[in-house]
């Protein structure tokens, strides 16, 4: 066995593990808020506070996140990640009251956004050639699996014990990581010659938190996304004229990388929006309970796991950008076969047959996306890299679930709601779809060069 198949099969997994428990996490709220609320005694508005919190921090700090690895070192960055974002877990397990949870909350999105970008630096740091790509396709299978398995997860957690044991799970295996990292795990030095950006830190922070605001807060949005603009502006502005940007603006030089950040924003925003609404949709339509709520997502995350294992033989076979795009056309079929079949055939024709394609084709499409989103990044830059991947698959997220609410709050009754957004989303899956084809079409200029 060579050197660099030992650090395979001991790097991969830590890296992996630690990507996950960030997806699950979130994706587990989205079962037990109504446990939550309950349980803290709070009200609608405070409630939603436990998520936006979390999601501020988060979008706010993914660039900063991803650039201090560059400048102090990946692995020194993701051990303070590690802790972070375990402290924070315990202690929204801890909450008591709602300011409680809600200040907890945006501690660990403090440490999520830390821990994003630089678990996939570390593997740049850790692979090369065909390692590297097949390390980045796991890396990518895992943003999908744990958005879909954190579903199951959620519900079963939350019915069988509670919400706030989903939060303590964390911190025996980030604990276990933080240590498992001290031996095993190598980065590159950090660039010592180097200082952070500091305007450019600022900047980002306010700018994109005040964006996701904008999208998730509860008063003084429009005030936000005024802010939002003016401090990015400036943001831009700054980056194309300080020596050490913490978003270097040649990012953006390549046609390739800028049709996969966008084709992700969009996928990103149908799928989370999916997952958002037929949740409700499985409790108000079925009467389904949180636990079968989560295990109705099975025919999702079992079609999508078998689906990413053919992941390295279909790119290396037809190529990324194809394979984008034949996978967003299964989850644009899926999400709109529920409305061809009618939501009167009961769940295993309306909901689960559609899963299974929509499954399938996001099992296919987050591990190119992320391949093409960091490809012809040198190593100097290869945080920042990472932290525009992770940046837009938050605001994705963000952005999708608010315009499929905000488009279809006013519609009565549920059923006719939820039809509606299917639609929107089917209509945001083509955006990605489109983007998809811009990314052949530039992937087949390179290769004819």
């Amino acid at each position: 066995m060579t050197r660099s198949k030992e650090r395979f099969g001991i790097v991969l997994p830590i890296i992996l593990l630690s990507y996950f428990m960030i997806l699950l996490d979130n994706s587990i709220v989205f079962t037990s808020t109504v446990r939550i609320a309950t349980d803290l005694h709070l009200d609608s508005q405070t409630l939603a506070w436990v998520s936006s919190a979390y999601t501020l921090t988060f979008g706010g700090f993914q660039l900063f996140g991803g650039r201090i690895g560059d400048v102090y070192g990946r692995k020194r960055v993701f051990l303070s990640g590690l802790l972070l974002f375990s402290v924070g877990s315990l202690m929204v397990g801890l909450a008591t009251t709602g300011p409680m949870i809600i200040a907890m909350r945006a501690f660990q999105g403090v440490g999520s956004a830390i821990l994003a970008p630089t678990t996939l630096a570390l593997l740049l740091d850790n692979y090369r050639g065909k390692m590297r790509s097949r390390a980045i396709a796991a890396y990518g299978t895992t943003a999908g699996i744990g958005a879909s398995f954190g579903m199951v997860l959620g519900g079963v957690i939350t019915s069988a014990f509670s919400w706030r044991v989903g939060f303590f799970l964390n911190v025996p295996v980030g604990v276990l990581m933080f240590v498992l990292t001290l031996f095993f795990v190598k980065s590159r030095e950090s660039q010592r010659t180097t200082r952070l950006d500091i305007v450019g830190t600022i900047l980002s922070v306010l700018g994109l938190s005040a964006l996701v605001y904008s999208i998730d807060g509860t008063v003084h949005q429009r005030l936000a996304l005024v802010v939002a603009v003016i401090a990015l502006g400036a943001f831009v502005y700054a980056e194309g004229t300080v020596r050490n940007p913490i978003m270097p603006l040649r990012l953006f030089s390549d046609r390739r990388r800028n049709s996969a950040y966008v084709a992700r924003f969009f996928f990103i925003g149908a799928a989370f929006a999916y997952f958002f609404v037929t949740t409700q949709a499985l409790q108000h339509i079925y009467g389904f309970s949180p636990l079968l709520t989560g295990l109705a997502f099975l025919p999702v995350t079992i079609p999508q796991f078998f689906g990413a294992l053919q992941v390295s033989r279909l790119s290396s076979k037809i190529g990324n950008a194809r394979l984008i795009v034949i996978a967003v056309v299964l989850v644009t079929l899926g999400v709109s076969l529920t409305v061809i079949l009618g939501l009167n055939r009961g769940y295993w024709i309306a909901f689960a047959l559609p899963m299974v394609i929509f499954g399938v084709g996001q099992g296919l499409v987050l591990s190119p996306l992320t391949v093409e989103g960091v490809a012809n990044t040198d190593s100097e830059i290869a945080g920042a890299a990472s932290g525009v991947v992770n940046t837009v698959h938050q605001f994705g997220q963000s952005v999708g679930i608010s315009v499929v609410v905000a488009l279809t709050s006013g519609l009565h009754p549920f059923i006719t709601s939820y039809v509606t957004q299917l639609l929107i989303i089917t209509a945001i899956s083509g955006l990605s779809f489109l983007t998809a084809l811009v990314l052949l079409a530039s992937q087949n200029q390179q290769q004819a060069r």
